[in-house]
């Protein structure tokens, strides 16, 4: 890999998740039967955020997460992943659930996600919100809320690193070395 690129920064960020609450709240006249459900790993931080941003306006989302550990398409090239927790404070059905994840890129882990709430209840609609797009789409999924669109090259990595993970907030683009 080559050395990151920053192309957030922690204000960039602030700024971003700011925006999309208001376009979350926006979109769904509110926060009344909406309930953000973040993937894990980076997108349960990122929806507790935007349910805090929601919360300094007034306005109580409701806040979950989802292991989508055992419905990825990859599971078999990597067996001894352990599943994490899900987490719904609420039942799913005839809500609008809104999937947060930090980088939306192949659609694989939205489409992980799908299979994961077809399980778990049925929602009135799914909307997916997204800090970052690098598009190199495999499925045909695209977020409803994106906070930054960032084209990149296909050996190009974005990296989002959360305080509450990694000790900073902090988004870069690296490239592979290969």
């Amino acid at each position: 890999m080559t050395t990151p690129r920053a192309v957030l920064s922690a204000e960039d960020m602030r700024w971003a998740m700011t925006r999309m609450t208001h376009e979350i709240l926006e979109k769904n006249h509110g926060a009344d039967n909406v309930l953000l459900l973040g993937i894990l790993t980076r997108g349960a931080p990122l929806a507790a955020r935007l349910a805090a941003i929601a919360a300094e306006q007034g306005h109580e989302l409701t806040v979950g997460q989802l292991d989508i550990t055992m419905y990825r398409d990859d599971l078999r090239d990597q067996p001894t992943r352990r599943p994490g927790r899900t987490i719904l404070p609420v039942d799913l059905d005839d809500r609008v659930v809104v999937l947060v994840d930090d980088v939306l890129e192949s659609g694989r882990t939205v489409q992980a996600s799908l299979h994961a709430l077809a399980d778990l209840g049925r929602p009135r609609a799914i909307q997916l919100v997204t800090l970052v797009d690098k598009g190199h789409r495999q499925l045909p999924i695209q977020a409803d809320i994106v906070g930054r669109l960032l084209p990149t090259a296909r050996d190009e990595r974005v990296r989002v690193r959360l305080t509450e993970t990694d000790g900073e907030d902090l988004v870069t683009i690296e490239r592979s070395a290969e």
